[in-house]
């Protein structure tokens, strides 16, 4: 009777283990897919800076239409204190420069230009790269490349000066064979040099594949 009992604990014990084993926490972890999210045009910032290029371009819009039709169409701004030339004329012009900018902004926003993901499929071993373009031809930019075909991870580190206007840049690349380097971080998506040197060490770990650069 002992024996048995000991038996049926063995078993039990050991479907226990097996079910552990293949649970799907455990499965998502060894998961041979691999997908990072380029944001593109929609950031934060973009809407920010989008939202105030807007407001203030239709403040010097309508300033420069109340001085020449000489009624405030802004209450707090008195269109006799502003003389249509040329500060009136000037504001119009800036005003309306910061109009077809603001909605050209916006428009990149609502297409999500540059937006897109890098999935890497160890599965069915491929890499796809997809991305939003503008309106036409090259709306959908999606390109696919054989895993065999990857050389090595490649980080591109560009010191760069603010004052200049030159900011700097980091860059991961995948080097592909034929001496083919594939950019794989967005346009205008400034990541830390900690934040750079952790994904492009994933990567190269998951493709095992080697590293360049760092």
């Amino acid at each position: 009777m002992i024996n048995n009992e000991e038996n049926n604990k063995r078993r039990i014990t050991g479907s226990e283990s097996a079910a552990v084993k293949s649970s799907p926490s455990t499965l998502a972890v060894k998961a041979p897919i691999r997908r990072y999210i380029i944001l593109g045009e929609r950031r934060s910032s973009n809407f920010w800076w989008a939202c105030i290029v807007l407001l203030g371009s239709l403040g010097f819009l309508l300033s420069g239409i109340s001085a020449y039709n000489g009624f405030n169409i802004i209450p707090f701004l008195n269109a006799k204190d502003v003389a249509f030339f040329p500060q009136g004329l000037l504001m119009s012009f800036y005003g309306s420069l910061g109009f077809l900018l603001s909605f050209y902004w916006w428009f990149l926003i609502f297409w999500n230009v540059g937006g897109g993901f890098n999935e890497f499929n160890k599965k069915d071993g491929f890499i796809r790269i997809f991305r939003w373009g503008y309106p036409g031809k090259n709306r959908r930019i999606d390109l696919s490349y054989s895993l065999k075909d990857v050389e090595a991870i490649k980080v591109e580190l560009k010191q760069g000066s603010i004052a200049f206007g030159d900011p700097s840049q980091r860059t991961i690349y995948l080097k592909l064979k034929g001496k083919r380097e594939i950019p794989l971080t967005g346009i205008g998506e400034p990541l830390t040099l900690k934040e750079i040197e952790k994904q492009a060490s994933e990567l190269a770990n998951f493709l095992q594949v080697s590293l360049e650069g760092l």
